[in-house]
């Protein structure tokens, strides 16, 4: 069940409440009976970690992709050095003219 805050608009005084989905808002103080309003705040989410992507939450032998071929082969996990580059390193951007 969600918590709900309210906050009354005659004493500033502010309360929580845990109610269902479907119960009525509470409309009256419990200390001066002026009226309550709900208050909305902004709700923090932080995704840490891995599983929050269709490929994260799958194990490496796992995997959809070739789901027919077997796993016991393997397969370089670096790409292939391009023709004439002459280094597997990646090439750092030309400096810009001044």
């Amino acid at each position: 069940m969600p918590t709900y805050q309210y906050q009354c608009t005659e004493c500033g005084n502010g309360l929580e409440a845990v109610q269902k989905f479907t119960d009525e808002a509470l409309t009256t103080c419990p200390d001066c009976q002026g009226r309550l309003r709900k208050v909305f705040s902004a709700v923090g989410v932080v995704f840490k970690g891995s599983g929050f992507y269709r490929t994260d939450s799958r194990s490496s032998s796992s995997s959809s992709v070739g789901s027919g071929s077997s796993s016991t082969t393997s397969t370089p996990s670096t790409p292939p050095a391009a023709s004439g580059s002459g280094s597997s390193a990646p090439s750092s951007p030309a400096p810009a003219a001044s």
